[in-house]
């Protein structure tokens, strides 16, 4: 049997930014499901080691060249999904920066916005578009973008809630993707693809210099929850584990 037919046998994921952190949580759990995972990431070393753990523990994946901000690295992204599929079940847009600091309002760099919202944003966009065909042809297509509850401007704006530090960056780039996530799940509401935001919660990753206190394999399963959700779920909403957060 070909690998193609074998492929196809299996639900296909990418995973964008997987080669650490959350990103590889979310490709290490979908990949136990006996999924077959595509691991996006930029640096080629890293994504091929962690295709090499990931593989050594018994998952189905493979590299995914994948640089969220280049129109060119997308699309060459989505051609080799083509090739090695034919059809894209889940996308996860895990791939984000914060954009680095300070980020008082005041005084900030604006090109420490322009970075973020860049990569959080734009890039979530350039991929899910150039991904759409290969969801398409899925039977029951799902998109997940990993926001932070950082991003709520219920939460933001509620006294004595945890938000973190001041950011005109990193927070406003997650409101803007959660109100992008609203606007895909408006136009694909006549079709089976269900798009959700999901926050990780205060993970220990390289995004936070591991000051988190929730694993990476916690921060992962609210994203699995939501790539595995049954026909028929939500979509255009936003959970973390404790449920929906509020916009």
């Amino acid at each position: 049997m070909s690998q193609m037919n074998t492929v196809n046998h299996h639900k296909v994921a990418l995973v964008t930014g997987a080669n650490k952190g959350i990103g590889y949580e979310i490709a290490a759990g979908l990949g136990a499901l006996g999924w077959s995972v595509g691991v996006g990431a930029r640096n080629e070393e890293r994504r091929e080691a962690a295709v090499d753990k990931l593989r050594a523990a018994g998952a189905d994946a493979f590299g995914v060249p994948l640089d969220v901000t280049d129109d060119a690295s997308v699309t060459a992204a989505a051609r080799l999904m083509e090739e090695r599929a034919g059809r894209l079940d889940v996308l996860v847009n895990n791939a984000g920066i914060t954009g680095g600091g300070p980020q008082e309002p005041t005084t900030v760099d604006v090109n420490r916005v322009r970075a973020a919202v860049e990569t959080n944003v734009i890039g979530v966009i350039r991929v899910t578009n150039a991904l759409l065909p290969l969801l398409r042809r899925s039977s029951s297509p799902r998109i997940v973008n990993v926001s932070s509850s950082v991003g709520s401007l219920t939460l933001q704006t509620t006294p004595g809630a945890e938000t973190g530090p001041i950011s005109i960056a990193y927070a406003p780039s997650k409101t803007f993707l959660n109100a992008v996530t609203v606007q895909y799940a408006k136009e694909l509401a006549d079709t089976h693809i269900l798009i959700n935001a999901v926050c990780p919660g205060f993970t220990a990753t390289d995004l936070n210099g591991f000051r988190g206190v929730r694993t990476p394999e916690q921060g992962a399963a609210a994203a699995i929850r939501l790539a595995t959700v049954a026909d028929g779920g939500p979509t255009g909403r936003f959970f973390d584990d404790g449920g929906e957060v509020p916009w």
